[in-house]
């Protein structure tokens, strides 16, 4: 896998550069992220630092809990980012990399949470909450 990475919303009002390698991918299936996306979110994610908004005019960010918010595109509804306040790092959806990127479902979290409507595929870690 390239350590240096690029990605953009649906319409290119954000796009972004990652230096370095990116994290496995986490798909997360609690009920905020399903909510955001309407399915489950595949993230990678990066130490905040290694990411750099090479356009960034319609980034907005919403506190979804006390504790995290969720960067998305104001202009297309692209989501694109997730961040836990003081973490120093920054998860990004895998979807919004341009390919191929060479990352794996690494794990599932919130599976007890999932949808009715979907099951996991074997072969990651599973964990019913938080890993």
């Amino acid at each position: 896998m390239a350590d240096d990475h690029k990605g953009s919303c649906l319409c290119g009002g954000v796009r972004y550069e990652v230096r370095g390698p990116l994290r496995p991918v986490v798909a997360c299936h609690c009920s905020q992220c399903r909510k955001t996306t309407g399915h489950h979110v595949a993230a990678t994610g990066a130490p905040a630092e290694a990411l750099t908004l090479t356009a960034s005019e319609t980034l907005a960010w919403y506190r979804s809990s006390a504790e995290a918010e969720r960067g998305f595109c104001a202009r297309c509804g692209s989501n694109l980012f997730w961040r836990k306040d003081g973490s120093g790092r920054i998860s990004i959806w895998a979807g919004t990399l341009d390919g191929p990127t060479g990352l794996t479902i690494e794990r599932h979290i919130f599976a007890a949470s999932k949808g009715d409507y979907y099951e996991i595929a074997p072969g990651a870690l599973v964990f019913p909450e938080s890993d």
